[in-house]
């Protein structure tokens, strides 16, 4: 793995190299790989002024032409409409928001100052996130989309599914046949449960889907969302499990719902099915992730989750079933 890791790092190093002219940077300008993940992000100083930007070329494949501009109309509609603090978009020196190096789109933003939050930190800051959340999705509902708009969805299909966009959950899972089973009830209870809740207006629309710690910058009091690359159709209240990425068996999970809730309700109503559902998100989000880190595992945070994952992951299926029986 750390071979093929290094032959891909490699591999964006260089496209990003011919992505930098785009915007009237040297080809050798200063580089430092900040994530690996669906797509490589780089910090970029220009030569010339010292500045430093973000530059993100995207993994090939991953999006259908037109669903990059998509997420930046959002997310630059988002700053100007809504206030949320998120990176500005930098356009290219021809006036486009997206170049192409490589065989890779590749956007460059403003650079943000900020350090991701820590999990210690995340009991402060659930509230703040619901109601950073809520904002977005009441923008979301009475947003004009531009013509030509597409992103993805995050359906059951999307995250549990056999052609799952992360990978099927099964992939991740390297235990016997009784892991595989509680796992796969888990799934089909969710499954009832999401077909059962519908997807209305008032519960399912256009969602950042993957507002992790990872993606979040915290610089003293100010708190921005970054990395729309995910940002899709789902449930509303699929934006908290995805807060919860990797700490779904935290022990005070149940809390930190609550904070986020409470934060969600300052800018917009929750109805009690959604928030009924709140186990099943979880469980989903957990079950993606687990296809996730089989299908990446070249990405930072695929190596760092450890072994233990699929079977906490199964631990988290029968107590998410206990609650269902």
């Amino acid at each position: 793995m750390g071979s093929d890791r290094a032959h891909l790092m490699a591999h964006y190093e260089a496209s990003a190299r011919m992505a930098l002219p785009a915007w009237g940077l040297p080809a050798d300008s200063a580089l430092q790989l900040v994530c690996l993940s669906e797509n490589a992000t780089y910090r970029v100083q220009d030569p010339a002024t010292g500045r430093y930007s973000a530059l993100r070329i995207h993994r090939t494949g991953y999006h259908p032409p037109g669903a990059v501009e998509s997420e930046l109309a959002w997310l630059q509609a988002l700053r100007a409409d809504a206030g949320i603090p998120t990176a500005p978009v930098v356009p290219t020196l021809e006036g486009t928001l997206v170049a192409r190096a490589g065989g890779h789109q590749a956007v460059l933003f403003e650079w943000l100052v900020g350090k991701a939050p820590s999990p210690g930190q995340l009991p402060q800051l659930m509230g703040v996130l619901g109601e950073l959340a809520a904002r977005m999705h009441l923008h979301s509902r009475h947003w004009r989309r531009p013509r030509g708009f597409v992103r993805f969805r995050w359906d059951v299909p999307a995250c549990l599914g056999p052609r799952a966009r992360w990978g099927p959950w099964q992939a991740g899972l390297g235990g016997g046949r009784a892991e595989h089973g509680v796992l796969g009830r888990a799934a089909a209870v969710a499954a009832a449960r999401l077909a059962e809740l519908g997807t209305g207006p008032d519960r399912f629309g256009l969602v950042h889907a993957d507002m992790r710690l990872a993606n979040l910058l915290l610089d003293g009091d100010r708190l921005a969302v970054i990395d729309f690359d995910d940002c899709g159709f789902s449930w509303y209240l699929y934006d908290l499990a995805c807060t919860l990425s990797f700490l779904e068996d935290r022990p005070d999970v149940a809390e930190l719902c609550h904070s986020w809730l409470g934060g969600y309700r300052r800018a917009a109503p929750v109805t009690r099915e959604a928030e009924a559902a709140i186990p099943t998100f979880i469980m989903v989000r957990r079950l993606t992730l687990l296809g996730w880190a089989a299908s990446h595992p070249s990405a930072d945070e695929a190596g760092a989750i450890g072994p233990r994952f699929a079977s906490a992951t199964c631990e988290l299926a029968e107590a998410y079933l206990s609650l269902s029986s």
